[in-house]
Formats: structure tokens, sequence, C-alpha cells
């Protein structure tokens, strides 16, 4: 059974971690490390699964209105000629596409994602080779292109790219906001377009791992279900919190601190695994 003050802790880590730029499962993989779980244990991957909801449902709630908004432009546009010409419309097919995309290399690479990729040293990886990705693209990028802009072709692109966070250390915002940015699209779209392409990403994957795996979650031995509601609960609220802080951060700064952040991550975690204090797997 987990303690309530674990929940708490991971639920935060959860929330916070989830749709900033810096790879929820390498801190959510470090901080159960350092609280001596089992990572691979079927109880605690349950576990991890759950409270990802509780980022998933704040991910919804907080753009429910765009949400609304694009699924009307998109079957509008279904229905008629002027309805193809709202841009809208382009977006709701771009999200469909880019979510196949990852969907489908999802399920090309599963055994590879559930296996080897696991390690921590691939979290490592992911964190410091990413951060000069997205260090570049914050500089490189021309930044003059708006939601309105946003393509089919773009969709499928940031769709493809959207699959690099299949390595651990990558982060699935990270990869998507750099992919945006390559592309010229300004910051504050990138990062709202990492949540359009998100939200059908979570909910399919983190969705469908949790119906999955709930059954451990109250199996003998188990994490236990009070644990996993305050964990969710936890996570919901403050996933809510820092995606308004995101997207307000972006409208006056650029991603220098995530990437120094990810760095020290990176290093740190090296660090940990070098001197035995953690294991890599």
């Amino acid at each position: 059974m987990m303690e309530w003050w674990q929940s708490i802790i991971l639920g935060i880590v959860e929330g916070i971690t989830e749709f900033l730029p810096i790879s929820s499962t390498g801190h959510l993989t470090v901080a159960e490390k350092l609280m001596g779980m089992p990572i691979s244990d079927p109880t605690v991957t349950a576990y991890t699964a759950m409270i990802q909801v509780g980022a998933m449902i704040a991910a919804i709630v907080y753009f429910w209105s765009d949400i609304v908004r694009i699924v009307k432009a998109w079957f509008g546009g279904l229905r008629s000629a002027e309805g193809k010409a709202d841009p809208d419309y382009r977006l709701g097919w771009a999200v469909i596409v880019g979510f196949a995309v990852t969907a489908v290399i999802a399920l090309a690479l599963k055994d590879l994602i559930e296996g080897p990729l696991r390690s921590l040293w691939f979290v490592v990886g992911g964190l410091l080779v990413w951060s000069v990705a997205m260090f570049l693209g914050d500089r490189v990028g021309k930044q003059e292109r708006g939601e309105h802009s946003i393509t089919i072709k773009d969709g499928a692109i940031l769709g493809l790219i959207q699959s690099f966070a299949l390595v651990p250390g990558v982060s699935r915002s990270g990869a998507t906001i750099t992919g945006a940015l390559f592309l010229g699209i300004d910051r504050v779209t990138a990062t709202r377009m990492s949540f359009f392409l998100g939200i059908p990403t979570l909910v399919a994957a983190g969705g469908l791992q949790a119906v999955q795996e709930a059954s451990a979650i109250g199996a003998p031995g188990g994490v236990g279900w009070l644990a996993t509601i305050i964990g969710t609960a936890i996570s919901f609220v403050v996933a809510y919190a820092s995606i308004a802080w995101l997207l307000k951060f972006v409208q006056s700064n650029n991603f220098t601190a995530f990437v120094i952040y990810r760095v020290l991550l990176g290093l740190l975690i090296a660090g940990l695994l070098l001197a035995n204090v953690i294991a890599p797997v």
C-alpha cells in the first residue's frame, strides 16, 4: 500500500510536469525510485497511469471552449464548402491527422517502448539531446505564424515529431512545441498546439492504459484506491494551474529556462546513476 504523503508528492509531480516541456515520465520515474518503489511493478505502473487521468481531465476542462469550437467547425466543414474555409476546420483535421500519425508509430514500437526504453539512461539521453533541439527551435524559428495558419501538413509533421516523445525524457509537449517552432509557429500557438495534439493522445493512450491496469490498484499488495484517488485529484488541480501558468509564461518569455532545467536534471540523474544511488531499471 502506498502512503498518503507519497501519493500527494507523485500527484504534484505529475500535475506540474505533464504539460511542461520537461518530461513527466522522467520526473515520475525518478520520484518513484527515490521513494523505493519498483517502477516495473504492475501496481506502480497502474497508479502512474491512473493519476495521469487527472492531468488529462484538467486539460479537457481548461480547453473545453476551444474543443467545442474546433469540433463544431470540423463538422461544419464536412457539411458545406463554406465551412471548409474556416481555419478551425483545418485545425481540426491537423489534430486528427497528427494524432493518427503518433498512434500508428506508437503501436508499431509498442514492444520497444515497454522494454529497453524504460531505462533511466534513455531518460538522461532524451533530456539532454532534446534540450539542444528545443534551444535551436526557440532561436531559429521565425515565429511568424499564428493558429489560423495551421494546415493538415503541419498536423502530420507535428504528429511525427510528437512520436519522438516515446523516448522517455524527450517530453511530449517539448517535442510538439519544438517542432512547431521549427515550422515558424509563434510560441503561444506552439504551446496551444501541444495541448490540442496532447489531449487525444492522452485520452487514447493514458485512458486505455488506466482501464487495462485499473484492476491492479485494488489487488492484494496493490497501491490502493484511496492513494490513487488522492493522487488523481492532486494531479488535476496542479495540472490545471500548470496549464494556466505556462500559457501566460510563453506570452513574454522564451524556453531557455526549461532548456537549462532539462540539462541540469539530466546531469543530476546521470550522477545518481553513476553513484549507484538509483538503478537504471
